[in-house]
């Protein structure tokens, strides 16, 4: 399936069913009075959060969601039918955003949350309700009104525990397929994940966490460059980062500088994000000679003065990899155990994804914003200025 993380849609609807004018008309009754019901309310639209869905392709080929207008009022004080509600189901982890105003309207994080996108319009009045002492046969009615429409643009963050950063081929594609059953391609060239990974990484019967292997980062990623931009909102949801770094680089590249410019990325497109718990993880150590793996280590520690947790690993034959899952794991199961127990790290913890959430939105705001004035430079009308010609206007 493909794997489609941005959709935009047009969400309506439906509009209020008008109120009647109807006077009662029966034999016998010479002055029946105003009968007329009220229409019915129009449908809303409504956003599901599902599990069973985990990518956003089938609003890439059904753009336009409308609830049903509700029916019109009717004589003998008889009220028109409602219109259906429409409810869409969304994957889990969608940011809803009003594409217009650029305001986030909802962000669905658990399953079977509801969302009200769209609100029905309401219905109208018959002109039995303006019957009065005064005015016995009232030809006063009160139209439904319009139902809501919205232009929308979601953008689907996978929820994972842990998520996997850094340059391409440093091998965060390798690392998960060695902890986890996920198949991501691999592949001795860069670049060669393009859509995130997702992988249960199970240490028990009932012991597991999600892993989330993001494309690979360059220089400029939080500008848009490669596939950063795109990409790393997908980090906004996990807990913990292993910062991936491929101590034999093939191009004999210096494995520091691309660790530094992966945080200076983090750090631009979201602070909270790079305030995130990151752990070293150092890779593809089975390319070095045993005898000088330690000193590099030591080396690339040494030079970007880390005080963090750091781990040994040679993705490829699974070396070191079981010691780092589980350290993840106690780390996860730590962190839960204290927002449970204590409502102040519960309260952290909600604040710091606030922070990473709203930034992500911000970066998603100025990427809208460039995209709409691009659009608005190429809209060049023909006018009377264009190719300096002179128009006269015959009277």
């Amino acid at each position: 399936m493909q794997f489609v993380d941005e959709a935009s849609i047009i969400a309506e609807a439906g509009n209020g069913g008008n109120g009647c004018l109807s006077f009662r008309r029966e034999k016998y009754v010479p002055k029946g009075g105003p009968d007329g019901g009220d229409g019915g309310h129009g449908g809303s639209v409504y956003l599901i959060g599902d599990d069973s869905l985990n990518t956003l392709i089938d609003f890439k080929y059904q753009r336009f969601y409308k609830a049903e207008n509700g029916q019109g009022g009717m004589g003998r004080q008889m009220s028109g039918k409602a219109g259906e509600d429409l409810h869409v189901k969304v994957p889990v982890g969608t940011t809803v955003i009003d594409e217009d105003t650029l305001e986030v309207i909802a962000d669905v994080t658990e399953i079977g949350q509801v969302v009200l996108v769209a609100q029905g319009g309401r219905r109208g009045l018959g002109n039995i309700h303006f019957k009065s002492s005064t005015n016995r046969a009232p030809r006063r009615t009160t139209p439904g009104t319009e139902g809501e429409r919205r232009n929308l643009r979601m953008e689907m963050k996978v929820m994972a525990d842990v998520g996997l950063l850094g340059m391409p081929n440093a091998g965060k594609s390798t690392l998960i397929r060695a902890v986890s059953a996920a198949k991501p391609k691999v592949a001795n060239y860069p670049f060669t994940t393009l859509v995130p990974n997702l992988g249960v990484v199970k240490l028990g019967m009932h012991e597991h966490f999600v892993m989330a292997d993001v494309p690979g980062l360059i220089e400029g990623a939080s500008d848009g460059a490669g596939l950063g931009l795109r990409f790393l909102k997908h980090l906004t949801r996990t807990r913990l980062l292993f910062h991936v770094i491929d101590v034999a680089p093939f191009d004999e590249s210096d494995p520091v500088e691309a660790a530094e410019a992966i945080v200076h990325e983090l750090e631009q497109f979201s602070p909270a994000l790079a305030e995130r718990p990151r752990w070293l993880v150092l890779n593809k150590f089975d390319l070095l000679p045993e005898e000088e793996r330690e000193a590099a280590a030591e080396a690339i520690i040494e030079r970007l003065a880390w005080d963090g947790p750091v781990y040994r690993i040679s993705a490829i034959s699974s070396d070191g990899t079981e010691a780092l899952v589980q350290a993840a794991h106690r780390w996860l199961t730590e962190q839960r155990r204290l927002e449970n127990e204590d409502e102040a790290a519960a309260e952290r913890e909600r604040e710091m994804r606030a922070r990473m959430e709203a930034e992500s939105v911000a970066r998603t705001e100025a990427r809208l914003g460039r995209k709409r004035k691009r659009v608005d430079e190429d809209d060049d009308d023909f006018d009377d200025d264009d190719y300096d010609v002179e128009v006269e206007y015959a009277p």
